[in-house]
């Protein structure tokens, strides 16, 4: 008998399905929007050969499982609306509510299209404190990544709507890409956030897509190997902590409670805020740095809400005020705004204290960002002299593995279990981890595109893509460029039938890689989506685009597609950014100007010139050709 029991719990462990009921996958579920006016799959898992009936709107739709419990309904188009119940029962039942039919978008890339409204609350304060359109929905695909096999499902997820609890968690692109299409045709918006902050594009590419990248196909396999991925991981993880261990333990600032506000800091030197450490002759050394500033504080701050703002930080920090600790962020990127309770300071002379970390390169306080602390009616600029000493000097963290960013990880974990899932079409944000190696991003990208549009089965549908934004510091002269090469590889991908292109080089930032203008980004591919998608064929969507070239004596003569449009200089101003060049291919800078839809450009420095370069730079600050409906030119190159 014991041996008879054994047996069936084994045969019941090696063949669960035996035992199963109806299971839906994470995206069937309450608060859904079902793409509208075509075909839609609704699919699950139940015991092999199981019925399955599903009702909805008054119909009645039939399966049975297969042999491994897999089955499938179709469900015949349906209009834009809702709410829908819907009722699946075999085994057990269930009952899906709320639902809605409109049209789905998948939003992908990596931070900038993951960066969520959280982070830019006071961005965009009235937005998110009135948030509420429950036709507005998204579902996060939780950050997984797998080598060995496609996904069938995702681990965990939910449909919310937009609220202002929720809000917080939605994709800014996303948000404001929804909004948008919300407020023109009132038809509800899902959107599926499937994005990885730091993500290459040929981690998001299947295994059938990567057969024409055999280096990316064999780095891929090499991380089947679950053995292999545990060691390096544990390997990092190790690295990691006796590093941070190291600095923590020896940390003299630790030790000597340079955090009191009665510490004695006479002696130390002085530091600018901001500044690069390595600027002030600290060290070349990474580890931990001490800054300490006495702070007048009137009394009609005190008891108040306060906020206080320390622009961004390379790499970790922690705050004290008075000896108590405010707060702490633990990389680089997010902006350092701490609110506090005004309980925290005292009338009259606060001490504030700064331990920052620096585990790689140059570490410190970003410039042209805000260091203050502000009331609702006061402000105290924090900028200028502190006080500084050196914690502990290290020797700069190792790099780390980041296996989730390896090629077809992230397809097969994120990507993959959404294939059933009807969409309208694709936005995508990404290329910034791609701009080490740019020269091969266009074929990645039309590789990727492909790739998602076999997998899904459903036509050439939309793809909407973010040119890389404006970022690092400006240049005095024309100068090679990896984001402008990374640029021009993302215009090559308009190639590829119903693509288009946001431009953003307009509204980055020089000293953040993940710039908070969210809203334009939205808006520029929601246009896109309104003029190629929705039909309004009047709208202009994208800025002028170069399309040949031809020379002429000393003059090189660009024609444009204008999108229907007129190019113009913003604000009327002599056109900046054009370079020019001989055979040698040195560039210079050059004149140009605007003869209706063409734009002469030269220089006397160049006789003979053979070809043109416009915005060609990491931070083309100053580019200024547009359309007349404020869009800007993208970035180009004849010399490719």
């Amino acid at each position: 008998m014991l041996r008879l029991l054994k047996c069936l719990v084994f045969i019941f462990f090696i063949n669960p399905i035996l035992s199963a009921q109806i299971k839906l996958p994470k995206l069937i579920s309450d608060g859904m929007v079902l793409q509208r006016d075509t075909k839609l799959k609704i699919w699950g898992w139940a015991s092999s050969n199981e019925n399955i009936k599903l009702t909805f709107n008054g119909n009645q739709y039939f399966a049975i499982a297969d042999n491994k419990g897999n089955w499938s309904v179709t469900l015949p188009p349906q209009k834009a609306g809702g709410p829908f119940v819907m009722e699946l029962s075999g085994k057990n039942n269930i009952t899906i509510n709320d639902i809605l039919f409109g049209d789905v978008w998948l939003c992908s890339g990596q931070s900038n299209m993951e960066l969520w409204m959280g982070r830019l609350k006071y961005t965009y304060a009235n937005e998110v404190a009135n948030a509420n359109n429950p036709n507005i929905r998204q579902f996060i695909v939780p950050d997984k990544y797998d080598f060995n096999e496609p996904k069938q499902d995702v681990p965990d997820g939910a449909w919310l709507s937009v609220n202002k609890k929720s809000i917080y968690d939605f994709s800014g692109v996303a948000y404001f890409f929804a909004k948008e299409l919300y407020e023109k045709y009132k038809i509800p918006i899902g959107l599926i956030n499937s994005a990885l902050g730091g993500s290459p594009a040929e981690a998001w590419i299947s295994e059938e897509g990567l057969q024409n990248f055999p280096q990316y196909l064999a780095e891929a396999q090499k991380f089947r190997n679950s053995n292999l991925i545990k060691q390096i991981e544990a390997k990092d993880q190790y690295t990691s902590s006796v590093w941070y261990n190291y600095i923590n333990e020896f940390d003299a600032g630790y030790k000597n409670k340079w955090k009191d506000a009665g510490f004695d800091d006479k002696n130390w030197k002085k530091f600018t805020i901001p500044g690069n450490i390595n600027d002030n002759t600290l060290s070349e050394m990474n580890g931990v740095f001490w800054f300490r500033k006495k702070v007048n504080i009137p009394a009609q701050m005190v008891g108040k809400s306060l906020k206080l703002e320390l622009g961004r930080i390379v790499d970790a920090d922690s705050v004290f005020v008075n000896g108590n600790f405010v707060g702490s962020i633990s990389y680089q990127y997010p902006p350092r705004r701490y609110e506090l309770n005004g309980n925290v300071f005292h009338e009259g002379e606060n001490t504030i204290v700064i331990r920052v970390v620096s585990n790689l390169g140059r570490g410190g306080f970003v410039a042209d960002k805000r260091y203050e602390l502000t009331s609702a009616t006061d402000t105290i600029d924090l900028k200028g002299e502190w006080k500084y000493n050196v914690g502990i000097l290290a020797n700069p963290l190792p790099a780390q593995t980041f296996i989730r960013w390896k090629p077809m990880g992230l397809y097969n974990a994120m990507i993959a279990p959404l294939n059933n899932y009807a969409i309208k079409g694709v936005i995508w944000y990404q290329g910034e981890s791609n701009t080490g190696y740019p020269d091969n991003y266009a074929t990645l990208m039309q590789t990727l595109i492909k790739d998602w549009r076999s997998k899904w089965g459903l036509g050439d549908f939309p793809f909407f893509f973010v040119q890389l934004a404006n970022f690092m510091e400006s240049r005095t002269e024309p100068t090679e460029s990896a984001w402008a090469t990374l640029r021009q590889e993302q215009l090559r991908t308009l190639s590829v039938s119903n693509t288009g292109m946001a431009v953003a080089i307009d509204i980055g930032n020089w000293n953040d890689i993940h710039p908070e203008n969210k809203s334009d980004v939205g808006h520029r591919l929601a246009i896109l989506a309104r003029k190629q998608v929705y039909g309004d064929s009047n709208l202009v969507a994208m800025g002028p685009l170069v399309q040949s070239m031809k020379i002429v004596g000393n003059k090189i003569m660009l024609s444009f597609n204008t999108q229907e449009s007129a190019l113009v200089s913003k604000n009327n101003k002599p056109l900046k950014h054009f370079a020019i060049a001989g055979v040698d291919k040195k560039y210079v800078w050059a004149n140009a100007r605007i003869e209706g839809n063409t734009i002469v450009v030269w220089s006397d420095q160049i006789k003979k010139p053979v070809s043109v370069r416009y915005a060609w730079a990491d931070n083309p600050e100053g580019a200024n050709l547009y359309n007349k409906e404020g869009l800007p030119a993208s970035p180009f190159t004849t010399d490719k």
